[in-house]
């Protein structure tokens, strides 16, 4: 067994945190008459070859925002402190891949061991890790185990909550949501034999929990065609061990990726997730009067779903785990302010779960300065942004024609400002260093 717990704090994370639920089944223990909660572990299988996407890489592999999708459900996980261990089952010729996602994007409490040949197979070889010790092993039984999917990457705590609060109850608990078609029985000839009412049925999710003695012995006493044909844990609870496992209503973004499209699917949630927020840097005192606070304004009046916020503190804003930054440039016609906001956005690691949208604003006032120098003083916005790509930062850069004229200003300015959301959105490396104008 291969464990990977590199350290450092780790990057943030982008989305609501749910606060205090760690403390919940601490709560429940201590209401129950015990002094502590119980040890929860999580046992993900990652061995599926991704036959049903159609792609050469096992789809907990394949790229979304050019990060492994297997990452963004381990990141999921990590942040609910509460999880001790998880274990992920990798087939042998994946491993080092495993190891490299685990090092480059900072993962903690995950320990590799080998897939089987089947998802169930897999899960067994999990719970091994976690039943049995092994010499240099930091793995320890745990009360209560996780089963979930590592291309499932949306699961919230809250959900995780509830069916280990569940599994601790009834001895196993799962997530489940509404069919979303009806379920059909063909008969031996291809025709329609009968139908099931959809309203009397529901689609069984992950994750799943379970007292852990209670699923693992059920596995010990699978049978072969189980471990190599079955896909429900639930059901293993119940025929062997006689669990009836308490369901859960799950929430509607708990659907795995499994096709080709799901994966367009999940990187559209991620780039909504990461791009409420902004934050505008610029090179004036707070309280100065200048076109540069205009484009503010403009911002937080044309993006009403985005949260627009002042960079005064950075380092406080990048906790508050923003991924996009507007720096305005007005006193300056080079990219002294720009480059200073890369250079904390680098030392601060907050790219390496994310790409960090960083758009460099110029105004362009023909009477200071002619058009061709200001144009001539940009284009090394393309050399600045090859460099920053390498540490997944993102850097275009807006140019706003500054006239006199108070309505064309209003315009330049809202144009501007739709060009800055629609690069936050879309996060297009194709237009990493590119120079538009407003």
């Amino acid at each position: 067994m291969e464990s990977g717990t590199p350290g450092g704090s780790g990057p943030a994370e982008p989305g609501p945190r749910l606060r205090g639920l760690g403390g919940a089944l601490q709560a429940q223990a201590q209401a129950e008459g015990g002094c502590c909660a119980p040890a929860v572990a999580a046992v993900l299988p990652a061995g599926g070859s991704g036959e049903r996407m159609g792609v050469p890489t096992p789809k907990q592999f394949c790229p979304i925002l050019e990060r492994p999708l297997i990452s963004y459900t381990l990141q999921a996980l990590e942040r609910v402190r509460w999880i001790k261990d998880i274990v992920v089952a990798v087939t042998g010729g994946n491993m080092e891949a495993m190891k490299g996602i685990i090092q480059r994007y900072q993962h903690k409490r995950i320990s590799l061991v080998e897939a089987g040949v089947t998802r169930h197979r897999s899960i067994f070889n999990g719970l091994k890790a976690l039943a049995e010790s092994q010499p240099n092993s930091r793995l320890s039984r745990p009360e209560v185990v996780i089963i979930h999917d590592a291309v499932r990457p949306f699961v919230e705590e809250d959900v995780l909550l509830k069916v280990v609060t569940a599994a601790k109850e009834h001895g196993a608990a799962g997530a489940i949501r509404p069919l979303v078609s009806t379920v059909i029985s063909p008969s031996s000839d291809g025709c329609l034999d009968h139908s099931l009412d959809r309203t009397k049925h529901r689609a069984s999710e992950m994750p799943q929990a379970f007292l852990f003695d209670v699923i693992y012995e059920a596995y010990q006493q699978c049978s072969d065609y189980d471990l190599e044909f079955g896909t429900e844990c639930l059901q293993l609870a119940l025929k062997y061990c006689h669990v009836k496992a308490k369901l859960v209503e799950g929430s509607p973004d708990l659907w795995k990726v499994t096709y080709k499209r799901d994966l367009y699917a999940a990187e559209s949630i991620i780039k909504e997730r990461i791009s409420q927020q902004m934050c505008v840097v610029m090179d004036t005192k707070e309280d100065e009067e200048h076109v540069g606070r205009c484009l503010e304004e403009m911002l937080k009046n044309e993006l009403n779903h985005v949260k627009v916020m002042s960079g005064r503190d950075l380092q406080q804003v990048i906790l508050e785990q923003c991924y996009n930054f507007v720096c305005v440039n007005v006193m300056t016609s080079d990219f002294e302010k720009t480059q200073k906001l890369l250079n904390v956005l680098d030392e601060s690691n907050l790219s390496i779960l994310y790409p960090v949208v960083v758009i460099s604003v110029h105004f362009l006032d023909n009477k200071s300065i002619p058009f061709g120098r200001k144009m001539e003083d940009l284009m090394q916005i393309k050399e600045l942004a090859r460099e920053v790509k390498k540490r997944n930062i993102l850097l275009c850069g807006l140019l706003i024609y500054y006239p006199q004229d108070e309505q064309k200003l209003q315009e330049s300015l809202r144009q501007g400002a739709t060009i800055i959301a629609t690069l936050i959105k879309e996060r297009d490396s194709g237009l990493i260093g590119q120079l538009l104008i407003a």
